[in-house]
């Protein structure tokens, strides 16, 4: 029915069974991952399951791969990026190549910036192999509960996902994977989310996201394509606006 689909939209539900635990006062999202929740919590010692702030969620220690570890609170005041993402998964291993790059370019630019690698490899060998290759902090592979914590607060759906943080610890864009392909020289970092986007293969994903609007041009004429972006800049931004007043994702 016309509902349910609704229903579908507004909760963006990508995939079944889907869980969702919502505030009945507000009608917000208190936690999108209803289905890890009760797996992890099964008698409801942490209800209501709202978001926690990432401090607390990430707070212990954290490795380096040279088996090194410091405490989460060294993160403060960085921007982060987490980063979920495995061994066994071809696009992963193609983003960490990229990545690696990203992480060098952005701190020999004097940013604050660290990653933290929330692995779901399949064992704690594999976990070792493929974090070998990363310069940056993860959570320990045997501190599961801690991972899975990680996945419920983003609501992970499918990997390789990297979500960026302020140094406040609020998400600015859940889309990292998109900009660090989009933005090679990471001139953009943090990659705030732009009103209106020009659509390539790597960001098509956002059509997935929600409702959006597509407006088609002649690649041709230069002077169009600014002219449409001129144009639809305004009623983007306005829209945005909206949505934050309210505290919810656009």
């Amino acid at each position: 029915s016309l509902l349910q689909l609704k229903l579908w939209n507004k909760y963006r539900v990508s995939n079944i069974p889907s869980l969702i635990f919502i505030d009945a006062c507000t009608g917000k999202v208190v936690c999108r991952n209803g289905l890890l929740v009760i797996r992890d919590d099964p008698e409801g010692l942490e209800f209501p399951w709202g978001p926690k702030p990432f401090s607390e969620v990430v707070a212990g220690p954290l490795l380096r791969n040279n088996g090194q570890t410091i405490d989460s609170s060294a993160l403060e005041g960085s921007h982060v990026g987490v980063y979920f993402s495995a061994h066994w998964c071809p696009p992963c291993r193609s983003l960490t190549r990229v990545l690696v790059e990203s992480y060098r370019k952005i701190k020999e630019a004097g940013q604050k910036f660290e990653i933290l690698f929330v692995s779901a490899d399949r064992s704690e060998d594999s976990f070792k192999q493929y974090f070998s290759e990363m310069p940056w902090v993860a959570v320990p592979y045997s501190d599961e509960a801690r991972r899975s914590r990680l996945n419920r607060l983003y609501g992970i759906q499918g990997i390789p996902t990297l979500i960026v943080l302020d140094s406040k610890g609020d998400v600015i864009t859940r889309q990292g994977r998109v900009e660090v392909l989009n933005d090679i020289e990471c001139r953009e970092f943090p990659w705030h989310p732009k009103p209106v986007l020009e659509l390539t293969d790597s960001n098509a994903v956002q059509l997935n996201e929600g409702p959006c609007l597509v407006l088609f041009v002649d690649s041709e004429d230069d002077g169009e394509s600014e002219a449409a972006k001129q144009l639809i800049q305004p009623i983007a931004e306005k829209i945005i606006a909206k949505y934050k007043a309210k505290e919810e994702e656009a």
